[in-house]
C-alpha cells in the first residue's frame, strides 16, 4: 500500500556514511534472488509476447531498444518508456522486459531501451543517448511518451522530462508525464562513494547531470515513488525532486511504498493491480 509522506529530515547529513547509504546491495541481503527473478520473468515475457527487439536508435553497440506492442496490435495513446537502472554501470534492457506486461495488457506500447554504461561513457553521455532514443521513438510512432524508470533509470526518466525538446527539433510536449522509481536526482553525494570509480563525476559534472538543478521547461505531471525500507538518502532524493518541481508549479506526487526495499520495488510495475502500476497507466491515459 502506498502512503504519501511529508519531509522528515531525521538525520544529520554531515554524520552520514554516504558510501553505506548508497550501497543498496549491502542493505538488501536477498538482492541476488530478486535480480535472478527479474532475469527469469523477463526471459519468460519475451518468449510469450512477440516484440521487436534490438532496434537501433544510435551508433553505439548498446544503443538498442526493445518495443513490445500492446496486446492485440499497436497501442493507442503515448508510448510508455521504461529505463532500467544499475547505477549507470550495470544491467541491460533484457533484464526488464516483463515490466511491459501490465501496460501491454492495458493497450499501450512499451519501449525498453538499452544504453552505454560507465566507465566506457559518462553519465552525461548516457543522458544524451536516452534523448536520442526518445527522439527516435517519437518520430517512429508519431506519438508522445510517458517515461518511467527505476534507480538510475528514475534519474534518466526525470532528465527526459526536464529536457527542452525544442532545442532538438522535436515538439516541446514530447514527454506527456514521468514516474520515477527510487531515482537519484542530485548526483553530488555519489562523488564520495566507490561508485565514482566508474562514474568519474567531478563537482561540475555532477551538478550538470542532476535534474534537481535543472529548470522545468514543461508543466507535466511528475511522480516520485520510493520504498519505505530504502535508505534515508534514497528517500531524501525521491522527496527532493518532487518538492523542487512542485515549486515550479508542476503537479507532483511523492509516494513511499510500505515494506519495499530498493530491489523489491523494482518488481511493482510488473504487477497489474499495484497502485504504482495503476498510477502509471493513469498518467498514460492523461
Amino acid at each position: 500500500m502506498a502512503r504519501r509522506q511529508s519531509c522528515s529530515c531525521d538525520k544529520n547529513p554531515a554524520m552520514m556514511d554516504l558510501a553505506a547509504e548508497y550501497n543498496n546491495r549491502a542493505m538488501v541481503p536477498d538482492h541476488a534472488e530478486i535480480i535472478a527473478r527479474w532475469h527469469k520473468d523477463a526471459s519468460a515475457y519475451r518468449a510469450s509476447h512477440e516484440g521487436e527487439l534490438d532496434i537501433p536508435y544510435g551508433a553505439r553497440p548498446r544503443n538498442r531498444v526493445d518495443l513490445f506492442p500492446a496486446d492485440g496490435g499497436q497501442g493507442q495513446g503515448p508510448v510508455i518508456v521504461f529505463i532500467h537502472g544499475g547505477y549507470w554501470r550495470s544491467f541491460d534492457k533484457s533484464t526488464f522486459s516483463h515490466v511491459a506486461g501490465p501496460a501491454n495488457a492495458a493497450g499501450f506500447d512499451v519501449a525498453v531501451p538499452g544504453y552505454s554504461l560507465c566507465p566506457d561513457v559518462t553519465v552525461a553521455d548516457i543522458i544524451d543517448e536516452l534523448r536520442q532514443c526518445c527522439l527516435f521513438l517519437g518520430q517512429r510512432s508519431g506519438r508522445r511518451l510517458v517515461v518511467t524508470g527505476h534507480s538510475a533509470g528514475g534519474h534518466l526518466a526525470a532528465a527526459m522530462a526536464a529536457t527542452e525538446w525544442q532545442l532538438y527539433g522535436a515538439r516541446q510536449d514530447l514527454i506527456q508525464a514521468c514516474l520515477a522509481v527510487s531515482g537519484l536526482f542530485d548526483l553530488r553525494p555519489l562523488m564520495v562513494t566507490p561508485y565514482n570509480d566508474d562514474l568519474r563525476l567531478s563537482a561540475a559534472a555532477a551538478m550538470a547531470a542532476s535534474p534537481l538543478f535543472w529548470p522545468m521547461p514543461s508543466r507535466i505531471p511528475f511522480d516520485s515513488w520510493v520504498g519505505a525500507e530504502e535508505s534515508f538518502e534514497f528517500r531524501r532524493q525521491a522527496r527532493s525532486l518532487a518538492a523542487g518541481w512542485a515549486g515550479f508549479g508542476l503537479p507532483c506526487r511523492y509516494e513511499e511504498v510500505a515494506g519495499e526495499n530498493h530491489f523489491s520495488i523494482g518488481d511493482l510495475l510488473a504487477r497489474p493491480r499495484h497502485p504504482m502500476t495503476l498510477r502509471l497507466l493513469e498518467l498514460a491515459r492523461g
